[in-house]
């Protein structure tokens, strides 16, 4: 896994969110990108229980990425983080008198990916309680694993498709020491989807529901 980058984009003026995703799929088409199946990504919150009445509640993030269909990540609130089989959902289900699946703030997002030479993109409907609620793009660069090597050429790749939109160094890179390195078990992709899981469960239902 290369460096990716992971960020949310504005809905097109007068554009429902499937319209926008089209829009940008016809984008990445006229670059000669190519389309190669479909991804998705979701986040299960629970939880803690029994910490008592003076004890904030800690969550647990439990989420699933189908490019590592055998594993999935548990991250707590504030960290740590750790990767697990991909049975971890039913040891929840087990750890259920400690842990309290938060029904309906399941985030998922789900669309289609493209390869460009080097790049991947992954362009998806962040929906919660089948609303929609955003659109995700996810941009590898497949060949390098230091962002401070790679990210100009990243920013100049996404203004391609994204135009003014294109994000900042995701901050999960920026607090890292020089010499950043991407771990290759996706922690820092799945922390970025976190970010922009979080960002969305505030945000109203948008136009173009895709359930």
């Amino acid at each position: 896994m290369g460096v990716t980058c992971v960020c949310q984009v504005p809905l097109a003026e007068g554009k429902s969110v499937q319209q926008t995703i089209d829009i940008l799929h016809k984008k990445l088409e006229q670059l000669s990108a190519v389309k190669q199946g479909n991804f998705t990504v979701d986040c299960e919150t629970y939880h803690a229980t029994g910490n008592g009445a003076t004890t904030p509640t800690k969550l647990l993030y439990v989420m699933h990425n189908s490019e590592t269909p055998l594993s999935c990540l548990a991250l707590f609130e504030g960290g740590p983080c750790l990767t697990a089989d991909g049975n971890f959902d039913v040891l929840m289900i087990k750890l259920k008198s400690h842990f309290q699946n938060a029904k309906g703030h399941k985030v998922e997002s789900r669309g289609s990916r493209y390869r460009y030479c080097d790049f991947l993109i992954k362009v998806g409907a962040v929906t919660m309680s089948s609303s929609a609620r955003g659109i995700s793009v996810e941009v590898e660069y497949c060949p390098c694993v230091v962002p401070g090597d790679c990210w100009n050429l990243m920013k100049e790749f996404m203004q391609s498709f994204l135009g003014p939109s294109i994000p900042e160094l995701p901050s999960v890179f920026a607090t890292k020491p020089e010499g950043l390195y991407v771990p290759a078990d996706c922690v820092d992709t799945m922390t970025q989807y976190l970010e922009l899981f979080s960002k969305v469960r505030k945000q109203q239902v948008l136009p173009g529901t895709t359930r």
